[in-house]
């Protein structure tokens, strides 16, 4: 798909979150908005999936490590036929398998549950050797939060996926600069990534993640190094494409009102066109 094309998917899908998180009255849709184009990108552009068969072997692997942006993950694969368009309305509703985290179990396309932070990437590197150890060419993506980054679990998974030379494995940091409460900054400042990745002995990239040409670029298999993995530092704004959720940190969790849903939804409908 050209970048015209993945940015109207993407703008479709931000409309949907925000009118489910609106709703449901809960979701994260700060960092939901942050991550959207990655997902965009990945799914209808790089990633081989197939709807028909989630589980096919010789599938790409996508781990959504902060878990808790799993509405975005849902309407993308809503999108992408994984799972009914209509059943996104369901989402934390009762009995529905759309929870807050993503769940393997319930929901096709999910590859591992994530939430608690700091787990998606290990598993990630589990996932990349096993593909090396079976000689299979599928490859697997990670998609963390940047406050995230914070967790000592990720450092031992990225000395790692070196280690063992994963050059099968990207891992996509949404460095939107804010975290729960606070900016990374103030909180645990881990700022610039790119010389720490590079120094643990991976290829590393900084792009726009808000710019899909860059985000194709980036994610392409022709593009890194050999027995390196590969980190992308993408940098992404919290609440993209809404004026006055982005870059606030007051909306990692907050649920818009009726008024703010309105102009919110209007915005989304003015970039449309």
């Amino acid at each position: 798909m050209t970048p015209a094309e993945l940015r109207r998917i993407a703008n479709r899908i931000r409309r949907r979150d925000v009118q489910a998180v609106f709703e449901a009255g809960a979701g994260h849709i700060g960092g939901e908005m942050s991550v959207i184009d990655l997902l965009t990108c990945l799914y209808f552009h790089e990633l081989s999936v197939d709807p028909a068969d989630p589980l096919d072997p010789e599938r790409d692997r996508l781990i959504l490590s902060k878990g808790h942006t799993a509405l975005a993950l849902y309407i993308v694969l809503s999108e992408k036929g994984f799972i009914p368009k209509q059943e996104i309305s369901t989402f934390l509703g009762h009995r529905s398998r759309l929870n807050g985290h993503p769940n393997r179990v319930y929901v096709p396309g999910v590859e591992t549950n994530t939430g608690p932070l700091g787990h998606g990437l290990p598993v990630g590197v589990g996932m990349a050797k096993a593909a090396k150890l079976d000689r299979r060419s599928w490859r697997t993506f990670v998609i963390t939060g940047d406050g995230e980054m914070q967790e000592g679990s990720n450092w031992e998974a990225i000395m790692t996926a070196a280690q063992f030379r994963l050059d099968n494995l990207t891992l996509i940091i949404d460095h939107n600069r804010l975290q729960q409460g606070a900016s990374l900054a103030d909180t645990n400042e881990l700022a610039p990534f790119a010389p720490k990745l590079a120094a643990f002995g991976w290829h590393v990239e900084e792009i726009d993640g808000h710019d899909p040409a860059g985000i194709c670029r980036a994610v392409s298999r022709a593009t890194g190094t050999p027995d390196k993995p590969k980190c992308i530092v993408a940098h992404t704004n919290k609440g993209h494409g809404i004026s006055f959720m982005s870059d606030n940190v007051a909306w990692h969790h907050k649920v818009p009102n009726v008024e703010q849903y309105e102009q919110a939804m209007a915005e989304l409908a003015e970039a449309a066109e």
